[in-house]
């Protein structure tokens, strides 16, 4: 059996393997470039088979214990008067900021962890992986899966270049904490110009509030780990805007744990390279407009760790297996054209189209 198994970032999807592995008799290991847990986040949803996933963990009491209880979207004009909304409240589905979520699976998740520190070589032969570190040193494992997100530097290092596996889907997203008192709440306040959509999110049980900012592009080039750069971004984008922009985004810029990306999707042949595999974001990041990703992630780590254990950890079978079983549910949630829409519609008409349709669903 390949026991002893090295998980690249403390994801969702790879507190979620180290959980499984560690029950079904694997060693797991889990870096995390960051030096200590990431928290924050936005709300994501826990329904149908990830509810499952997170039974079998004993963790479903407190998920729903921490449920966000958001009710639906509403949707403003620039005088802050609702001119439509949608409840999305499904009693199928929880919903819990990543954060809580995150913090839950640490706290069952009793494996080896090493904070502060990533991957920088693979070097794979017949019997293991030899990998070195940032922080100097190297290890040898049996397997590598990379749980790091949607730019993995184990899907760099096995794959090649993300650029093969990234698709942009035209549009850029920022979120961070915002004022509470700026919203109503247990509702997701959004207000749209066209190809730009400000919103504020705000939980019925939490104190802190979340400021999001869609806006339609070209490609632009940047780092993805330059902080002022993504900043200075937004502000371009949004910073003469009217509603409750500026307060929002005076609030946002200032947050430490500001977040900024391509609105992008992971799409592969193939999730495994010899006795590398993927999972999560690294695999198959659906993008946020999906409100898919924790649910793709507990399930996908979940079925590689079972696929594994059946497998007495032969990679050859396991990982194939992992791929052909989860690449339906994947596919499906790919789909967000619809979603993106709803959000961010392109022009003046398509909002005021979104909005009619809005009422006459509530």
């Amino acid at each position: 059996m390949n026991k002893r198994i090295l998980i690249s970032g403390a994801s969702i999807a790879g507190l979620t393997l180290a959980h499984r592995l560690a029950r079904q008799g694997f060693q797991p290991t889990v870096v995390e470039r960051a030096d200590r847990l990431r928290t924050g986040g936005n709300g994501v949803d826990v329904r149908d088979q990830a509810v499952e996933v997170v039974e079998q963990m004993g963790l479903l009491p407190q998920i729903r214990a921490a449920a966000a209880d958001v009710h639906g979207m509403k949707f403003v004009d620039a005088d802050d008067r609702a001119l439509a909304r949608i409840d999305i409240r499904d009693p199928e589905s929880i919903e819990i900021m990543r954060g809580d979520l995150v913090a839950l699976l640490r706290g069952v998740t009793d494996v080896e962890y090493v904070f502060g520190d990533w991957l920088t070589a693979l070097h794979q032969d017949e019997n293991g992986v030899t990998v070195d570190f940032a922080q100097g040193g190297s290890r040898r494992f049996d397997l590598v899966v990379g749980a790091d997100g949607l730019h993995s530097a184990t899907r760099r290092l096995a794959f090649g270049p993300e650029k093969n596996y990234l698709v942009f889907k035209d549009h850029y997203f920022a979120f961070a904490n915002a004022d509470s008192t700026l919203g109503e709440n247990r509702w997701v306040t959004m207000f749209n110009t066209p190809g730009k959509m400000a919103g504020l999110y705000r939980s019925g049980n939490h104190s802190q509030a979340k400021a999001y900012f869609v806006f339609r592009s070209r490609p632009l080039s940047f780092d993805h780990r330059d902080l002022t750069e993504h900043k200075r971004l937004i502000r371009d984008a949004f910073g003469d805007s009217a509603w409750r922009v500026p307060e929002l985004l005076d609030a946002a810029l200032e947050d430490p744990e500001f977040y900024f990306d391509a609105l992008s999707q992971v799409k592969m042949p193939s999730w495994s390279a010899g006795r590398v595999a993927l999972t999560g974001d690294a695999a198959w990041c659906a993008s946020p407009a999906s409100g898919a990703g924790a649910e793709l992630a507990l399930v996908g780590a979940y079925k590689l760790a079972e696929e594994l254990a059946a497998a007495d950890g032969d990679h050859r079978i396991a990982f194939p297996r992992y791929h052909a079983t989860h690449r339906g549910l994947v596919a499906k949630k790919q789909r967000i054209g619809v979603n993106v829409r709803i959000m961010v519609p392109r022009t003046e008409g398509g909002r005021r189209v979104r909005d009619f349709a809005a009422r006459l669903r509530s």
